[in-house]
């Protein structure tokens, strides 16, 4: 039993958190500023602050479109037309969609968690009140976008 439990502590200890790749801490700061968005779009924020998973990385899309490669306690800016519009994340065996509709020149929050799977852990997305959001993504540092690992396409 002892060797058991000293090896599921390795293997914790080596797993680790994932790692994805960050932009600079000024381009941080400018995000969690929550400026209103450009003209004629809206600003999206995907953020991912669970403590499960912790050594995973998860794809986010907009419309097929990658958002970025997601790590522990990180968080995406992307702005995108107003409309109808699919959110996803890379899952277990297959992308888990939101459905979302933007309006020009407002915010929308949506948070990335990581849930228990069968072989692997898989991935999901809410909507998330912004009062309960800003507070959550002020803690979190702003990833590089454009990153995916390519396994998903529409």
């Amino acid at each position: 039993m002892k060797k058991i439990a000293l090896g599921l502590i390795t293997v914790a200890t080596l797993a680790g958190c994932a790692s994805v790749k960050m932009e600079p801490k000024e381009a941080s700061d400018k995000a969690k500023q929550f400026a209103a968005p450009a003209a004629g779009v809206a600003g999206v924020y995907v953020y991912r602050d669970s403590f499960v998973g912790k050594a995973l990385k998860k794809d986010v899309w907009i419309d097929g479109k990658c958002i970025g490669e997601s790590g522990p306690d990180v968080f995406f800016y992307t702005e995108a037309a107003p409309g109808k519009h699919t959110l996803s994340t890379e899952s277990e065996f297959s992308p888990n969609d939101l459905a979302i509709m933007l309006e020009a020149g407002k915010n929308y929050f949506y948070r990335q968690f990581i849930k228990m799977g069968l072989v692997k852990g898989g991935a999901d997305l809410e909507a998330v009140p912004e009062a309960e959001a800003k507070p959550a993504i002020a803690k979190l540092e702003l990833a590089s976008g454009g990153a995916c690992s390519g396994a998903y396409a529409k």
